[in-house]
């Protein structure tokens, strides 16, 4: 949603787990194994020894069941249909997205969202080097020290190649438009000097960062070209907006959970902290639209 461009969804028949994770080659078919008492060359070994055993491969990824994202998709299409009225709804959509689109909160932190997490560490760790040595000291670092003394959105566009490189792919795609969104939303926050932010500014920037990623990735997932939304253009941005509060609310009650479970974060520990973060969040979102379809 936003300036978000939506695709149909992904096919219900993607894996789970996609072929890429785990060290998987990414669709090689593997080589047929040597038939007993045959060595690689096709010869049996010289001294009548069994050949050696052929290397382990990853297991070939299961089949998700094609039908994972239709409940959450259902809901949210009433809720849409709603004009955002239909909480009730809403909650079940969010609620049916992490326990059964993506199988949980640990499973949809780690298949849905590593390459978002990969770059709020990445996001997250040079705002902690510029509170730490100065913004001028953290770009110099970047080789964009001529950005030092700019706007801060001149600063955090400069910054777009560092952060999220690339948007080739849908996840690349998802992960650049966060950021952007986050850019657009830095003033309205009152985020206008890098030089002076404190920990909590920080903090509201990563969480606008994980806010925009996280509900990218839902409506990119559901398939909101799939999802009849409001003709009235002011139902549609509350439809809009209350699903991205509803996100935030969960990300920022993550967020401080993991402040006060980590309130010194060292660079070592950020992508420790950040994955913490994402998991978290997803629990609390399925918390929060249980009872919220509850009332």
């Amino acid at each position: 949603m936003g300036t978000s461009t939506a695709y149909g969804g992904p096919g219900g028949g993607t894996p789970l787990v996609p072929s890429w994770l785990g060290g998987g080659d990414g669709g090689d078919a593997p080589p047929n194994p040597a038939s007993p008492g045959v060595g690689p060359d096709g010869q049996p070994p010289a001294d009548g020894a069994a050949p050696p055993a052929p290397p382990n491969r990853p297991p070939i990824p299961k089949t998700a069941d094609p039908q994972r994202f239709s409940g959450a998709r259902n809901s949210f299409t009433r809720f849409a249909g709603s004009g955002g009225s239909d909480r009730a709804s809403l909650g079940r959509a969010v609620s049916k997205y992490v326990s059964t689109s993506v199988s949980g909160a640990r499973q949809g932190c780690t298949t849905h969202g590593r390459l978002s997490r990969c770059l709020s560490a990445r996001l997250l760790g040079f705002l902690a080097d510029a509170q730490a040595r100065g913004v001028r000291e953290a770009l110099r670092a970047l080789d964009l020290e001529s950005l030092a003394g700019r706007p801060i959105a001149e600063i955090f566009v400069g910054l777009a190649d560092y952060i999220c490189p690339g948007a080739g792919t849908v996840d690349e795609g998802i992960a650049r438009e966060a950021y952007i969104e986050t850019i657009v939303e830095l003033a309205s926050e009152g985020l206008t000097d890098l030089t002076t932010f404190t920990p909590d500014q920080m903090q509201t920037v990563f969480e606008l960062y994980a806010t925009h990623a996280i509900e990218a990735r839902i409506c990119n997932d559901i398939g909101t070209k799939a999802v009849t939304m409001p003709t009235d253009a002011q139902a549609a941005h509350r439809v809009e907006q209350q699903l991205r509060d509803f996100i935030r609310g969960g990300v920022s009650d993550a967020l401080t959970r993991a402040r006060s479970e980590t309130p010194n974060l060292t660079p070592e520990r950020i992508q420790v902290f950040v994955d913490a973060v994402y998991e978290s969040a997803f629990a609390i979102l399925q918390t929060l639209g249980d009872a919220e379809a509850d009332q």
